[in-house]
């Protein structure tokens, strides 16, 4: 039996009942793959959900604003998905007439579809026979095959997606690349796979060898860097406030309350003493408090950013005229999100 059949046969008996497995709809199976492409699947798929829910169609998805779009995302993380979702929505509707492109070189031209994201809508929806390699797949591959060239080197790219093209099913492309990848989630994990039952075991290098933890091989990790966040959240006599819409990064068109970023934790003494803080209180008065003692530490894939929040009252400001009831409506990142429901339950 080939390692196709094998996988799929393994996939048929084992394979989770996910709401997308029930569809060849492109347009679902496009929001899943996006939703999970930096998310867990128990996380996204109440996103999965909601997406649905509010925007059933990619015309429904064109036609929203961008705020809609990232306040329904909000707390998923990775916001330039949302951003791009909306921007091929839009691309799919008004370009292409609500007509979703059904081959992998016309869909790998939508704003954030890979090789992966195209490959996977291309096999499943539309039979193409497009191999799928994601970190489930490598896992698999470089284990199996015993491959110790790095996943997230230019070479390691290009090898492990010609061995994937070499494996899967001509017949069933779809239902290959979705045993492949269920295959490396459930069974051979990352950590403590379970390689006795492994229907493959026979014949698995990393097994016959014991490299299973020594496989797939990465390169070294981008160093992470450490940032030092000081939000002031005005509050006025009349329940006022103030949000800015963030115009770079990776929160780009969320909100945020006025930042200031320093090179390292500052006290309430140079809090007031930035320049930023005294152009927005020029002549009024106010009291400063800080909301946490203690900075909030906020872990993304490349940066730590050590937050602190503080609550600076004021009779009233010019610029401040949003509504605190009003606030819970705009698209924040998650980090906002979390000291708001702090903030209004105290």
């Amino acid at each position: 039996m080939t390692f196709s059949n094998k996988l799929i046969q393994w996939y048929l008996y084992n394979k989770r009942d996910l709401p997308w497995r029930s569809t060849k709809n492109p347009y679902a199976i496009w929001l899943s793959e996006i939703i999970l492409q930096q998310t867990r699947v128990d996380q996204g798929m109440a996103y999965y959900y909601k997406f649905l829910e509010h925007f059933p169609t990619v015309k429904d998805l064109a036609l929203a604003s961008e705020e809609q779009v990232l306040k329904l995302w909000q707390g998923l993380g990775y916001y330039s998905r949302a951003r791009n979702l909306h921007v091929s929505a839009k691309y799919v509707y008004y370009t292409l007439n609500g007509v979703f492109p059904s081959t992998y070189n016309e869909l790998i031209k939508l704003k954030g579809v890979g090789d992966y994201t195209a490959s996977a809508i291309a096999s499943i929806c539309f039979n193409e026979t497009t191999a799928v390699v994601d970190g489930n797949v490598y896992r698999v591959l470089a284990r199996y095959f015993g491959i110790d060239t790095p996943i997230n080197s230019t070479k390691g790219i290009k090898e492990f997606k010609s061995v994937a093209q070499e494996l899967i099913s001509v017949n069933d492309p779809g239902t290959h690349n979705q045993a492949v990848m269920e295959f490396g989630a459930r069974l051979c994990k990352p950590q403590n796979p379970f390689c006795s039952s492994c229907p493959l075991n026979e014949s698995c290098a990393a097994f016959e060898k014991k490299l299973i933890k020594n496989l797939p091989v990465k390169e070294k990790k981008i160093k992470i860097k450490k940032k030092y966040f000081n939000y002031i959240v005005i509050q006025t006599i009349n329940n006022k406030t103030f949000l800015e819409k963030r115009e770079e990064g990776i929160w780009l068109n969320m909100y945020q309350f006025p930042l200031i970023e320093t090179s390292k934790i500052i006290n309430e003494q140079q809090f007031i003493a930035h320049q930023k803080f005294s152009e927005i209180f020029t002549t009024t008065k106010v009291s400063v408090k800080l909301f946490n003692n203690e900075p909030i530490v906020h872990k993304l894939s490349h940066q730590h950013i050590y937050a602190k929040f503080w609550i600076v009252k004021t009779t009233s400001l010019k610029m401040a005229v949003l509504d605190w009831n009003e606030v819970e409506k705009l698209p924040v990142p998650k980090l906002i999100d979390n000291f708001l429901n702090q903030f209004n339950n105290n």
